[in-house]
């Protein structure tokens, strides 16, 4: 594992690849701590948000805190489990380590791990990490790789030809409008509930045209926004701004998300 310094990235503004290979080696790190506790009949607690959390979720952060405590000191980190660490550094490492825990322990490989490197709060690289099946897909906003290729989202123009998923179906009625809502999941061509990063996932691959989020938490966010544009799609609230101050999320091949952030706001 090369750890590069921080002057690089400040000698080449806007330019997160210096960062690629720490993490990898975050990714690999979490992996690492996941896989052991797949289908093992680990225990699952309630946290007081009601979400589900295991040791896996715990021991994976943890591997990758220690990891950026040791190779950046000066950087902070925004972990789902553990919190902040030096909440004021312009360098923020963002971290899920099991987004779609519910898929987890129920044996689906549908989950992976979200890792973002922020920049005075905007994200600057990306990754969602598939660990059960070693898919690493980085962004920076200006491209998105899958272990080393580019990939982009496939062109969609019209709601009628859209593939349309979801997280959290029924959760949409307690933010959103439930109707509008459910008016688009039928013009859709398909509509799949297959959710959390997995939908991100697909949507910059070329594999879905349409993906929503009616909540959503900064460590849920951030390692999306760079992977999404850097396909080629757009990604913001649920009524189309800036998706880090906003509500919910929709996330789109592009072409059609005025489309899709109407149809969802007919008010």
């Amino acid at each position: 594992m090369t750890v590069v310094t921080e002057t690089s990235l400040v000698s080449n503004p806007g330019k997160a690849d210096a960062f690629f290979d720490f993490a990898r080696h975050l990714a690999d790190l979490s992996a690492g701590a996941i896989k052991p506790y797949y289908r093992a009949n680990v225990v699952v607690e309630t946290k007081a948000d009601q979400s589900p959390v295991t040791i896996a979720d715990r021991e994976a952060e943890q591997v990758m805190r220690q990891a950026i405590m040791q190779a950046y000191p000066e950087h902070g980190i925004l972990g789902e489990e553990y919190g902040h660490h030096q909440p004021d550094a312009p360098y923020q490492w963002v971290l899920d380590p099991i987004d779609g825990t519910k898929s987890f322990v129920s044996g689906s490989y549908l989950f992976g791990t979200l890792i973002a490197l922020v920049k005075d709060g905007r994200p600057i690289l990306g990754v969602i990490n598939h660990p059960i099946f070693d898919d690493f897909l980085i962004g920076d906003g200006r491209c998105t790789w899958l272990n080393g290729e580019p990939v982009h989202v496939r062109p969609c123009t019209d709601l009628a030809d859209a593939v349309m998923l979801n997280t959290e179906h029924w959760n949409v009625g307690n933010y959103h409008d439930a109707a509008a809502f459910e008016a688009l999941s039928r013009r859709a061509k398909r509509y799949n509930n297959w959710g959390d990063c997995h939908g991100y996932y697909l949507l910059a691959t070329g594999g879905a045209d349409i993906m929503t989020d009616p909540v959503m938490n900064l460590w849920d966010l951030m390692a999306l926004i760079p992977i999404v544009e850097g396909a080629g799609g757009r990604i913001t609230d649920w009524h189309g701004r800036d998706p880090i101050t906003g509500s919910g999320v929709i996330a789109t091949a592009g072409a059609i998300h005025d489309q899709v952030v109407a149809a969802l706001n007919p008010a």
